[in-house]
């Protein structure tokens, strides 16, 4: 399913303006059953090598990550929109048809290759102040095994200001699960996780940068009713799938490096170029220049 999204992503991607793209890509995402969307849950937090970064073409894959976690929200049971057209906000909007909440949402999507992640990457203090007052809570929705496993400050900014550290892996086995919020059954623990786990734990100064995901696990694990081996054979099965999708980027990777060994010296600096863009920014600082 993953490998056919991309082939949309692509086909999309060749032409109109990025409005025209993005409104292609959610006619597209719209059309999918909850089975396929589970699908794309298990992978589509993992960026392919072979889409640039800072290129239009991950600028579309990053929205159509936002279009699919709405779409999430949406077969859990709640309203869910995008946000458009507004700089500086949250790029989703979820709300309770039963129990009178709304939350806001961030969808984040990284390399394997990406090494080097800090708080800004996550922007967890951002979401605490997209909420404002108009809405009750904050989720950040990252790829499970690319939050830090042991300490870091984005577990302590999460706490203090009541943002829930969600995954696609989290959603997909809420999706496979049929967890549906209905008049019974609230959500709202869950998206509240943060300020359970600080209520509940008596986290110290020294360790208030400890991994919050086990913590997080048993919220959703009672709330859903989910036994916690079975919790943890379901997260083992998504590890074998990133394992797949590793070969698979590992091989692309490669594949690249033999390419480039076999160009002339021309076909070298030429691509040398094209990285770099140094033409491109001499020509961009010269119309600078002359619009002085």
């Amino acid at each position: 399913m993953f490998q056919k999204f991309l082939k949309q992503l692509l086909l999309i991607s060749r032409d109109n303006a990025f409005e025209a793209q993005t409104a292609n890509m959610q006619k597209y995402i719209d059309t999918l059953s909850i089975e396929q969307i589970s699908c794309l849950t298990k992978e589509i937090g993992t960026i392919p090598e072979y889409i640039k970064a800072s290129s239009s073409l991950e600028k579309l894959y990053s929205k159509s990550s936002d279009i699919i976690l709405s779409k999430c929200f949406q077969f859990l049971g709640l309203k869910s929109s995008l946000i458009h057209d507004r700089a500086n906000s949250a790029d989703i909007i979820a709300e309770s048809n039963y129990h009178r909440y709304s939350l806001v949402a961030d969808a984040k999507c990284f390399r394997m290759s990406r090494t080097a992640k800090n708080q800004k990457d996550f922007k967890v203090s951002a979401l605490s102040n997209w909420r404002g007052l108009e809405h009750e809570y904050s989720v950040l929705v990252c790829p499970y095994f690319q939050y830090p496993k042991k300490e870091s400050q984005i577990y302590k900014s999460a706490l203090d200001n009541n943002v829930c550290l969600l995954s696609w892996e989290h959603l997909s086995i809420m999706l496979d699960n049929n967890v549906i919020e209905d008049a019974n059954l609230s959500l709202e623990i869950i998206w509240n996780s943060s300020q359970a786990i600080s209520r509940d734990s008596k986290l110290s100064f020294k360790n208030a940068n400890q991994c919050l995901l086990p913590k997080i696990n048993t919220i959703i694990t009672k709330k859903l009713n989910i036994e916690q081996n079975y919790f943890t054979l379901l997260l083992n099965n998504h590890k074998e799938i990133i394992k797949q999708r590793a070969n698979l980027e590992i091989k692309y990777c490669k594949n690249k490096l033999l390419e480039i060994e076999q160009y002339t010296k021309e076909q070298a600096i030429d691509a040398l170029k094209k990285e770099t863009k140094m033409e491109e920014k001499i020509t961009a600082i010269q119309n600078f220049i002359n619009g002085l």
